[in-house]
């Protein structure tokens, strides 16, 4: 008896244990932004972010409005010789590349970022050899303020980050 009390107590545990934790997968059809630094440089990763911030503030009015993920497209193409300005304006060499580029697998907050060729606009500054940063531009994850989300009643990154694709897919 003692034996089963034991076994049946450990799959409850185990069972609670698992479903705190939602896992969800991005899909394929995400388009991504990733910025890398040429070194991990205090001064390399401050010019990374900084060039992220001017980028997205490119990005962010327009993309926060859109509905499909082809309008999206239409718009990062739209603003590619205003990135461009915006980078030669920096005394760096850098390569920008908008089609398909290879991710590493990540998981943040609960949301799983499969590896694999992604739509994406990637921007490698200098030697490329430093960390980078990266987002998803479609939907506009990029431009969400997670404070807001972690601090609501019930609601946690994964499950926002599920309902923002549902309703743009």
């Amino acid at each position: 008896m003692k034996k089963i009390i034991i076994v049946l107590f450990l799959f409850v545990c185990l069972f609670l244990l698992t479903q705190g934790k939602e896992e969800y997968i991005i899909p394929d059809s995400a388009i991504r932004l990733r910025v890398i630094a040429s070194s991990n440089t205090f001064e390399d990763q401050a010019t990374k972010m900084e060039i992220k911030n001017n980028i997205e503030t490119i990005l962010q009015q327009d993309l926060t409005k859109r509905q499909t993920k082809e309008e999206a497209t239409l718009n990062i193409q739209n603003n590619l010789p205003k990135i461009k300005t915006m980078l030669n304006n920096y005394n760096l060499d850098y390569k920008m590349n908008y089609g398909k580029n290879y991710f590493p697998e990540k998981t943040y907050k609960g949301v799983k970022y499969e590896e694999g060729m992604y739509e994406s606009l990637v921007v490698t500054l200098g030697s490329g050899e430093g960390e980078n940063w990266w987002c998803v531009l479609f939907p506009p994850l990029c431009f969400i303020d997670e404070s807001k989300i972690e601090n609501k009643e019930n609601m946690n990154y994964a499950f926002f980050v599920k309902e923002l694709f549902q309703k743009y897919m």
